[in-house]
């Protein structure tokens, strides 16, 4: 368990088998695209980003994804002083990687474009710039429309949470994986009539960049949570039910951009109520936590071979968690988000 890869890599064997499973604190993976043992149809890549403003209480999360079967892209505005989201998405039917993602999380372009979206990401190494235009989002405090010039930054050293590993069922499926916390987010969302200003002092996001070919059927746990605890910049992954976790999860703590490694965290659930409170516990004792539901951002989708069913909550997190060197951090209200997933596609 825990397996730490720390040599630089190609990701995939001539066999499509990943060469070394476990996790990384940089991205040491090279994806290679011509080497995975399916077709351009069983091929997943994305990318997420959430954003989240402890003060404003606004949320906001955007979605590029080439799924296979369909292209998916979203901008979600959370709302979490009235517990509303609003959400405006698209779904390209058989994209057959047209949208062109990056091979990498550190550069390049991600865009789309219609006549109700636009959306680009420019990466050029610890800098992100991200431009919004969705047009006909409609919020209840006025106008319609959303619009924003987001940038987002990290310090050199930082360091992520990188995952690489397999199914049990068919070592040539597999996840490649990078989670990035913490990254402090200037400039300004346009939602309706609302003019919301950033303070990259205050206000973080996170990214969920993502490669590889998948089994049909999964069913995952994530949580993630970004803001600055005692003037220093703190955030936490865990997840897991994605793949086989043999060789590492992806469980860390983000403390001054530095990982602190977990053991396998679980998630308890009222699953008749996902609003109702949840509670974290860590096999290794170094995470015990709370969360407050404040809105469950949920979606169920149902067109025979392709199914999903999504619950991601975003709330307040309290408890413990304690660093590799012992130290214990106290939590009191962490805005952040957990989510239980299940897919068919």
């Amino acid at each position: 368990m825990q397996h730490e890869v720390t040599k630089r890599q190609n990701l995939l064997d001539k066999n499509g088998l990943i060469q070394e499973e476990g996790w990384a604190r940089h991205p040491v993976w090279n994806y290679q695209r011509d080497r995975i043992a399916a077709s351009w149809i069983r091929i997943k890549e994305w990318d997420y980003y959430y954003l989240l403003s402890h003060d404003k209480k606004i949320g906001l999360t955007i979605t590029v994804s080439d799924l296979g079967y369909a292209g998916l892209m979203a901008v979600c505005f959370l709302d979490l002083q009235a517990g509303i989201t609003k959400q405006q998405e698209v779904l390209r039917l058989l994209p057959r990687r047209r949208l062109n993602l990056p091979k990498v999380s550190s550069e390049g372009i991600v865009s789309f474009a219609n006549k109700a979206m636009e959306i680009t990401v420019e990466t050029s190494g610890k800098t992100r710039t991200i431009e919004i235009k969705a047009a006909k989002l409609k919020f209840f405090s006025g106008g319609q429309g959303l619009t924003a010039h987001i940038t987002l930054t990290c310090p050199e050293n930082d360091e992520s949470m990188n995952i690489a590993t397999s199914w049990k069922e068919n070592r040539t499926a597999f996840y490649l994986n990078e989670k990035i916390t913490c990254m402090p987010a200037s400039g300004t969302i346009m939602a309706g009539t609302k003019k919301i200003m950033l303070d990259p002092a205050s206000d973080f996001a996170g990214l969920d960049w993502g490669r590889g070919r998948w089994t049909y059927q999964n069913k995952w746990f994530w949580g993630s949570a970004s803001t600055m605890l005692n003037h220093v910049p703190f955030g936490f992954n865990i997840g897991y039910g994605f793949s086989d976790r043999s060789p590492a999860s992806e469980n860390v703590i983000f403390y001054d951009h530095r990982i602190h490694k977990l053991e396998e965290v679980t998630f308890h659930i009222d699953t008749d109520d996902y609003t109702r409170p949840w509670r974290f516990t860590s096999s290794d004792d170094r995470l015990t936590l709370d969360f407050a539901p404040i809105v469950d951002r949920s979606s169920k989708t149902n067109f025979w071979i392709i199914q999903s069913l999504q619950h991601q909550v975003f709330g307040y997190f309290s408890g413990t968690v304690i660093l590799d060197d012992g130290k214990a951090l106290e939590l009191d209200h962490i805005l952040g988000f957990a989510e239980d997933v299940f897919n068919r596609w």
